[in-house]
This record gives C-alpha cells, structure tokens and sequence, in this order.
C-alpha cells in the first residue's frame, strides 16, 4: 500500500507519517510528502499510491482542485479529506469530486486509523 500525505503543515504531515506504524494498519509505504497542491499531483503522476491524505487549504492549488485533477488521473484513487472544520462545505465539494472519506482536524491517533482502515475496505 502506497501514501501520498498533502499538507501544508509539515507537523501534520509528521503525525500523520508518524500513526503510520501503528500495528492495526496494513503496511503503508510513505511515496511522498507533499505541502502544495502542485507538488501533490506532480508525486502523485510519479508514484500513483494506493492512498492519499488531503489538505484543502494550502498554497499554489487548493485540496479540491488537487483531488479532481488525481481522480482524473486514476478514477479509483483512495483520497481522504484531512481538514479544519471550517472547510466543511469545501470538504463536500472535495467528496463530490470524488475523495472518500473526510476527517476533522485536529484529530486523534484513534480517529485516523479508522479513517484509514474505512476508505482502503
């Protein structure tokens, strides 16, 4: 299994990397680590992993432009939404363009292992 993780966050992205290891996961090899939309979908076109984990709000190009330029790309893509509560309007519009799950940040270890689980079934 193959994870693109997006953020701008570089903390985020750690945490994220970091839940990876917990053994209720299958193995999850880590393709690329993103902080732009751009830089996203350029690793993504690279790689094509098996998963992606999605911000919405970062520079350059936005989580749900991001999302609908790799479901362009590979129409069975696993993209789970990872944003502030904020943005859920922006998160359905994400989840129309065809990501499969959403998670509110902040988040727990617990919440993120089982959105994980949820959209790789």
């Amino acid at each position: 299994m193959k994870l693109l993780i997006v953020d701008d966050s570089s903390i985020i992205r750690s945490r994220i990397a970091r839940i990876l290891s917990d053994s209720r996961l299958p193995a999850i090899q880590i393709v690329g680590m993103a902080r732009t939309g751009t830089e996203a979908v350029a690793l993504f076109q690279q790689h094509t992993p098996d998963l992606v984990t999605m911000d919405l709000t970062m520079p350059e190009m936005d989580g749900v432009e991001s999302t609908e330029a790799m479901i362009t790309l590979k129409p069975d893509s696993n993209i789970l939404i990872i944003s502030a509560l904020s943005d859920k309007a922006t998160a359905i519009k994400a989840l129309k363009k065809g990501a499969k799950g959403f998670l509110y940040k902040p988040f727990n270890d617990e919440q993120l292992i089982h959105a994980l689980l949820e959209i790789m079934e």
